[in-house]
Formats: structure tokens, C-alpha cells, sequence
């Protein structure tokens, strides 16, 4: 994916291991109609890079970012560190406590410098992409519309699964 010059999201992975449970989130955030960019930057390995792209999202609009990583999972506070918009982190599965980890380290953040911070793994990547539409909505009609109309379309998701249910076992 070329680098988009204005976006409203940025996603940066720590490694591209994360893509599996970070393209719901890509998938959803274009569902959404969200500009988004994405990109593999690690806190520890390419620190410098992290903060290039952190550097840069002012100029390109960015809004939020939405930062996955695993184990030690410092992208989501090195990024909330350096940028002045909200930081959503998802922590990924892995590592000697399969997330739980990631999770702790992402949500302990120092006062001052908040992650907010959603589950572990594709569910939390896709809660992402709707946090970070709910944010952004508080300042666009057109993206709270369709963040809405997202959330009254899950009521027929279930609704359908429910129905499915009930008439398999009749």
C-alpha cells in the first residue's frame, strides 16, 4: 500500500505478523470510509521510523492512531508519547503470556500518557476501527452516520444469527 498523503487513521503494526488480526480493522475502517494508511514499525527495532510517521500525521491530518503490537507492546505508548491525537493500542497474541502481556503493557501506561486500549487480538482490531470512527465522528456528520449505521446493522446481524439458530433446531 503507498504511503496516502492525507488520512484520518494511521495503523502502525510492530511486525507484520500483526496483519492477520490488523486487516479487520483496515477492513472495517474502509467499510467505514475512514482514510487510513498502515504501516510495520517497531518501537524497538525502528524507533526512528515510529517517530518519522509520528512526526508527519500532523501535516497529513491524521486524527488517530491505532498501534498493534505484541510482548513488550511499546509501539501504542512511544507513539502516544510524540503525537498529539488519541493513541488506540491492540495488543496481539504471542509471547510467553499469549497477549496478556502485550495487553498489560499497553493499558499500564504512566499518567499523562494514555493508550486507550482494546482487546487482545482481531476482536480488539476491529474495536479499534470503531473507536477510532467514534472519535472522529465527534467532529464529521458524515463519518458519525455511518458509524451508526454500522452499529444498527449488527442488531440484524445478530438478529439473523439468532434466527438461523432457532430455526436449525426446530
Amino acid at each position: 500500500m503507498a504511503e496516502k498523503q492525507n488520512v484520518d487513521v494511521i495503523i502502525l503494526m510492530g511486525s507484520d505478523s500483526d496483519w492477520e488480526s490488523m486487516s479487520k480493522c483496515h477492513d472495517l475502517l474502509t467499510e467505514l470510509g475512514i482514510t487510513h494508511d498502515v504501516h510495520v514499525a517497531s518501537a524497538h527495532r525502528t524507533p526512528g521510523k515510529v517517530l518519522d510517521i509520528v512526526a508527519g500525521a500532523p501535516a497529513r491530518g491524521v486524527k488517530v492512531f491505532i498501534c498493534a503490537a505484541g510482548m513488550a507492546a511499546h509501539l501504542g505508548g512511544v507513539v502516544a508519547a510524540h503525537a498529539h491525537c488519541p493513541t488506540i493500542g491492540v495488543p496481539m497474541k504471542g509471547g510467553m503470556m499469549d497477549g496478556l502481556d502485550a495487553l498489560l503493557s499497553t493499558v499500564q501506561m504512566p499518567p499523562g500518557v494514555p493508550v486507550a486500549t482494546v482487546g487482545i487480538g482481531s476482536a480488539g482490531a476491529k474495536n479499534a476501527a470503531i473507536l477510532a470512527g467514534q472519535i472522529i465522528a465527534l467532529t464529521d456528520p458524515a463519518v458519525a452516520k455511518r458509524v451508526s449505521d454500522w452499529r444498527a446493522g449488527q442488531v440484524d446481524v445478530v438478529n439473523a444469527k439468532d434466527q438461523k439458530l432457532r430455526d436449525s433446531i426446530k
